[in-house]
């Protein structure tokens, strides 16, 4: 062969070889942006303030105590510590949404980068199909621009199915021993993010176990070393997060004994109950108010790859394992009563990877050239459809209530509130020390304290009782149920106003007459440039 032709033929192994690094970085670069866009655009859910807040306290104070009433692991909290720092902010009055958004982004956009790590078992198209599906999900984005756990506990639990799939096809031995540690920390740190990651964490093995007996023909192989070093590392890793690095020793074992709290949750969910079919349906169909949402393409992208799956069961590991995984994990989220939708997250994405095995297998099935050219035209439209949808659910309609993925979702109305609040302390002669009493129940108090979270006398108080000395402070705002008993404390002397906290939830705003008169003399467009 003629020394040009070796060239060639060098430099197009190089081209084929480098398309796929390619592929995932331009996904994960699109999946960043989707994510990180705007990031003020959607108000604050109640949660995500919840969590804010307590972010706020390790910030300031360098010091966390677990809590499990609605907070679930600490390893969201210290995640957030090194992009506040790099952002020079040091206080939870300096805090904003892209700081504490961008850290689930970043790990929602993650997930792409943990493919490579698959491609071996799955073809490199596969996993480029799923980068692109993960990328453009409406749900995978909308869930990742929320601060909350559930970013960061899907990227954790899937390096988790990662490493425990390479450990079960590796043959060196000391291989086997590293990624069983690397299994053990993932787990350890999807424990330390979500005590309920025994859900998935179950399903994963229960799909190791499946699929490694589906293709042997027997049980997994694990050796008791690599065993008890998993362990050790899940440990280890889950007990520096939970006693706060040593801080709270007591904090492991109160991590055990949320479960309890938890599995009540499960079986008896107050508000959150929802029937059998409730993922299925946000993911698959919804229609409200003229607009249409479904990620249907995925799914049965999905079931093409679950068959794909069963065809190779015997042969193949990687497709029979995360076929078994991602269809236990979504049946059993699917069977506990207690839903709430960002619960869909570990499942979807792996329904994502079972979407792109089944476009591999669909192009093999199709062979004529006509039937791969329509092939790309559906995937092509599908593939824009989600765009469209992803832009619109994230940016257009964040916080309409048609929008599927909106959940309790905080109204825009209620900015007009906390901007009221901040007009009338610039005219107050305290300033951001203006004395503001909030009278409301627990749920209807968030997401307040993250809005007013620079003024430094705002009181809560669950009942008017409670709250002593109502009359003469300058701003009381009250929930529906409190509102005629606060006006009564009150007396004369205070004009009203009424925002909408969530859907059909509504608050009262009590403002003192003169404070009110003194407001309405600055004039509008001078207004925002007063100083506390």
């Amino acid at each position: 062969m003629p020394p040009g032709a070796v060239l060639r033929s060098s430099e197009g192994d190089q081209m084929r070889a480098a398309w796929f690094p390619a592929a995932i970085l331009a996904a994960f670069a699109l999946a960043l942006g989707l994510r990180l866009a705007a990031p003020g655009a959607r108000p604050m859910h109640h949660d995500e303030a919840n969590q804010a807040v307590k972010f706020g306290e390790l910030l300031e104070s360098g010091d966390y105590r677990y809590d499990p009433d609605d907070h679930h692991g600490p390893s969201l909290y210290y995640l957030t510590l090194p992009a506040a720092w790099l952002r020079g902010q040091h206080t939870l009055a300096a805090l904003d949404e892209g700081t504490l958004r961008g850290v689930t982004a970043f790990f929602g956009a993650g997930l792409i980068l943990l493919l490579p790590l698959m491609a071996g078992g799955i073809g490199r198209p596969a996993a480029a199909v799923a980068a692109l599906l993960i990328a453009l999900s409406p749900a995978l984005t909308y869930y990742s621009r929320f601060y909350i756990q559930e970013s960061v506990f899907a990227f954790f639990a899937a390096g988790f199915l990662v490493a425990l799939g390479r450990y079960a096809g590796a043959g060196d031995p000391r291989w086997r021993r590293r990624w069983a540690v690397a299994a053990g920390v993932f787990a350890g740190l999807a424990y330390a993010t979500k005590e309920t990651s025994i859900i998935v964490g179950v399903a994963a093995l229960v799909a190791w176990a499946a699929a490694s007996a589906l293709v042997r023909g027997g049980r997994p192989r694990v050796a008791l070393g690599d065993l008890l070093v998993a362990a050790a590392a899940a440990l280890g890793v889950a007990i520096v997060f939970y006693s706060s690095f040593f801080r709270h020793p007591a904090g492991p074992l109160e991590s055990f004994l949320a479960f309890a709290t938890y599995f009540q949750r499960g079986v008896e969910p107050a508000g959150h109950a929802h029937p059998p079919g409730y993922y299925l349906r946000i993911l698959g169909y919804t229609s409200s108010g003229g607009l249409v949402w479904t990620e249907a393409a995925i799914l049965a992208l999905a079931v093409a790859g679950g068959a794909v799956a069963v065809r190779r069961a015997r042969t193949s590991f990687w497709p029979a394992y995360l076929a078994i995984y991602s269809f236990a994990a979504g049946l059993v989220f699917s069977l506990l009563t207690y839903k709430t939708p960002w619960n869909l997250v570990p499942f979807h994405a792996g329904f994502a990877i079972l979407a792109g095995i089944g476009v591999t297998g669909l192009w093999k099935a199709v062979a004529p050239a006509w039937g791969r050219a329509l092939l790309v035209v559906a995937l092509a439209t599908a593939v824009w459809h989600l765009g469209v949808q992803n832009v619109r659910a994230n940016l257009t309609y964040p916080a309409d209530e048609r929008n599927p993925y909106a959940y309790v979702q905080t109204s825009p109305d209620f900015l007009r509130l906390a901007e009221r609040v901040h007009q009338l302390a610039r005219v107050h002669e305290d300033g951001r020390e203006m004395l503001v009493k909030v009278v409301a129940g627990p749920y209807e108090q968030w997401p307040l304290p993250w809005y007013l979270r620079d003024m430094t006398r705002v009181g809560y108080w669950t009942g008017a009782g409670e709250a002593e000395g109502l009359a003469g402070t300058p701003v009381v705002v009250a929930s529906q149920e409190h509102a005629s008993a606060v006006e009564a404390a009150l007396g004369d002397g205070y004009v009203s106003e009424f925002y909408g906290l969530r859907p059909n939830v509504l608050l009262t705003v009590f403002i003192d007459a003169t404070l009110w008169e003194r407001f309405l003399s600055v004039p509008p467009d001078r207004r925002e440039d007063l100083p506390y």
